[in-house]
């Protein structure tokens, strides 16, 4: 809608001043259209110099050599590099228009010259004009952030069910790609929000889904883990109930603290157990042990998220 707008506003606007190829201005409109506004004006920047360029390499090629396909394409072999060197590559498709223009027009006068800049500054303009209007993003990334934490709490159960019956579920595999692919499609869509912004220096959405990639992570290397847990019926029970009742707080408010103190409890009661008698025992214990330090580690990496 707002590129259909913008090429409305763009061609109107050249039509109006009376512009040779008027229409050229809805290309350079389209090209302008970003979906964030930072990236708009980088846009917009990088098609300015480059089409500004443009100018005197057309009249060095064109009036020394002459108008013909040769020149073009020795004009260009240099330009794009030109371009390249000058980190202003994205304005190459734009500039060629211009090249174009001053090409069918078989001189370099100074009514082309302004004309050409009117049609870039106009389709520039609208472009930005449009841009200038970004919808919100909260209502979605909230969506989300419910998706997520339902996610979250399902692989924590799985755990909880996997230390309680010492069987693992076929499609947990699946739902690790799931919750993956939401959390990398929500992080998406929170940086889209911050190039949104100029002034705003942090973005809580985009915090809260690089903490649940992270998090992710450690989900991840649990399960591989939960395979190994076998024996310790006592400690496996007071690790789920853990769990159980840590997949029932996943939200975004942060208890992080509270939970760490009622592992740091679960970790000092199990320590208070006899040590294990011989290699067998100690593997078992080790595998607690590392569980129970990746939940910390969990834990730990939500508590630095500052509760919006």
């Amino acid at each position: 809608m707002k590129t259909a707008v913008a090429v409305c506003i763009g061609i109107t606007a050249a039509q109006f001043f009376r512009l040779d190829f008027f229409v050229s201005s809805a290309i350079i409109t389209i090209l302008c259209v970003q979906n964030s506004k930072k990236k708009s004006i980088h846009s917009a920047i990088s098609r300015f110099v480059a089409c500004m360029l443009a100018i005197p390499f057309s009249y060095l090629f064109f009036e020394v050599i002459g108008y013909n396909p040769i020149s073009i394409g020795l004009l260009l072999l240099l330009f794009i590099p030109t371009t390249v060197l000058l980190k202003v590559n994205e304005g190459v498709v734009t500039s060629t228009v211009i090249i174009l223009h001053i090409y069918s027009t078989s001189s370099l006068t100074w009514p082309v010259v302004w004309n050409e800049l009117g049609l870039i500054v106009i389709g520039i303009g609208a472009a930005l004009l449009v841009n200038s209007y970004m919808p919100s993003l909260d209502k979605e990334m909230k969506h989300h952030q419910k998706k997520i934490e339902g996610y979250f709490q399902e692989l924590l159960m799985d755990m909880v069910y996997i230390l309680r019956t010492e069987e693992m579920k076929e499609d947990y595999g699946s739902k690790l790609k799931r919750t993956a692919k939401e959390v990398q499609f929500a992080k998406t869509l929170a940086f889209r929000d911050v190039e949104n912004h100029f002034i705003r220096k942090e973005n809580y959405y985009y915090k809260y889904f690089t903490i649940r990639e992270k998090q992710l992570e450690i989900i991840s290397r649990l399960f591989d883990e939960m395979v190994h847990v076998h024996g310790l019926d006592n400690q496996k029970k007071l690790v789920a109930d853990f769990l159980e009742e840590l997949s029932l707080c996943v939200h975004s408010g942060n208890t992080a603290m509270l939970f760490l103190n009622k592992l740091q409890n679960l970790e000092n009661t199990i320590k208070q157990e006899s040590l294990p008698t011989n290699w067998n025992a100690f593997e078992e214990q080790a595998h607690i042990y590392y569980v129970i330090k990746e939940i910390e580690q969990y834990l730990r990496i939500k508590k630095s998220l500052k509760v919006a």
